[in-house]
């Protein structure tokens, strides 16, 4: 049976955010197990305070949620864009957790080694911008900093996107259909089945 986490970056529990976060949980159960992680709610510093030159031991509550990514067959992260980037509280969990020697290595090549292989990802974000400001204007920055330049530098793959455009003019029935779309992307990546196991197996062969 595949384990998905959900990592929801929004504090406000009446958001849309919640909404698909809770959307994503619920179809992904129906053939896998879940958790969440309501990043809004851990005790933390965001703040990298030495870079990578010194140990910053790790807080309860982000030595849990390294757990949870350890258990995980699927990572789903559920956040609005901000200034075309994730939300500060997301930027500073990755910055804190996402450490070498156990999200990523170097080991004398130009790029290093992703420690987080075996696990997929999907990203699901909303913003305000159209799709086609996004595309040229923007160039998919986000696609491109968190989708490549994070969780496929750590070994996370495939990275998916679900993104949801123009959320702000969205009415209710619109929303509706994004949280059923939503639902049903859960399933499918439930019935996938966790890929570190399809992994061992064609090792095995």
């Amino acid at each position: 049976m595949p384990n998905a986490l959900v990592l929801l970056g929004h504090a406000d529990p009446g958001s849309f955010n919640h909404r698909l976060a809770a959307a994503y949980a619920d179809g992904f159960a129906a053939g896998g197990a879940v958790e969440r992680l309501d990043l809004t709610a851990l005790r933390f510093d965001p703040v990298l305070r030495h870079g990578y030159r010194t140990d910053q031991p790790l807080e309860p509550d982000l030595l849990a949620a390294r757990a949870a990514i350890e258990r995980a067959d699927h990572l789903i992260w559920v956040f609005p864009t901000y200034w075309a980037a994730p939300p500060a509280v997301v930027r500073g969990f990755v910055d804190r957790v996402f450490l070498p020697g156990w999200a990523f290595r170097f080991e004398g090549h130009a790029l290093p080694t992703g420690l987080l292989a075996g696990r997929a990802s999907r990203v699901v974000t909303t913003m305000d911008s159209p799709g086609w400001w996004y595309r040229l204007a923007l160039r998919r920055t986000l696609h491109a900093s968190f989708g490549r330049g994070t969780l496929a530098f750590c070994g996370l793959a495939p990275v998916a996107f679900t993104t949801i455009h123009r959320t702000r003019a969205l009415d209710a029935a619109a929303r509706d259909r994004w949280l059923a779309q939503v639902g049903a992307l859960a399933a499918r990546d439930a019935r996938r089945g966790p890929r570190r196991a399809r992994i061992a197996a064609r090792a095995a062969a």
